[in-house]
């Protein structure tokens, strides 16, 4: 069964995750509002013609960085949602801390926000955590 963990304590391990990326993931992260919800809506998991509410890690929503016209005026932050009950799953079919796939969820959406398609985020998430 996997770990539960509170709201609190999974917003500090984000926290936690966010303050692990590198230096220029951060400092480069611009107007993005990271959000923790236990599970995609409805329509969400219809969209994206998911079998399951818990298959979902995270998700990006927003404007790519490559794709932003520097002359815009205001504009809503981008959003990752991160799942929580996912990614407790994830943690316990893989043996790896909740922590650690929060990490690595963040470091996959971040690659979104900054206009990597998936084959350029797997890449990527070789270099970054030597796995597929």
């Amino acid at each position: 069964m996997p770990d539960e963990y509170t709201h609190k304590e999974f917003e500090a391990m984000i926290d936690g995750a966010y303050g692990r990326l590198p230096e220029t993931i951060r400092a480069d992260t611009k107007n993005v509002a990271i959000l923790l919800e236990d599970i995609p809506d409805k329509e969400t998991v219809e969209e994206l013609g998911l079998d399951s509410d818990t298959e979902l890690l995270g998700l990006y929503k927003g404007v790519p960085r490559t794709e932003r016209n520097n002359d815009a005026g205001f504009e809503l932050p981008d959003t990752i949602t991160l799942y929580r009950l996912a990614i407790e799953k994830e943690s316990y079919e893989s043996g790896k801390h909740v922590s650690d796939v929060i990490y690595e969820t963040l470091f996959h959406e971040l690659g979104h926000h900054f206009g990597h398609d998936e084959a350029g985020i797997e890449k990527r998430e070789q270099e970054e955590f030597g796995e597929d």
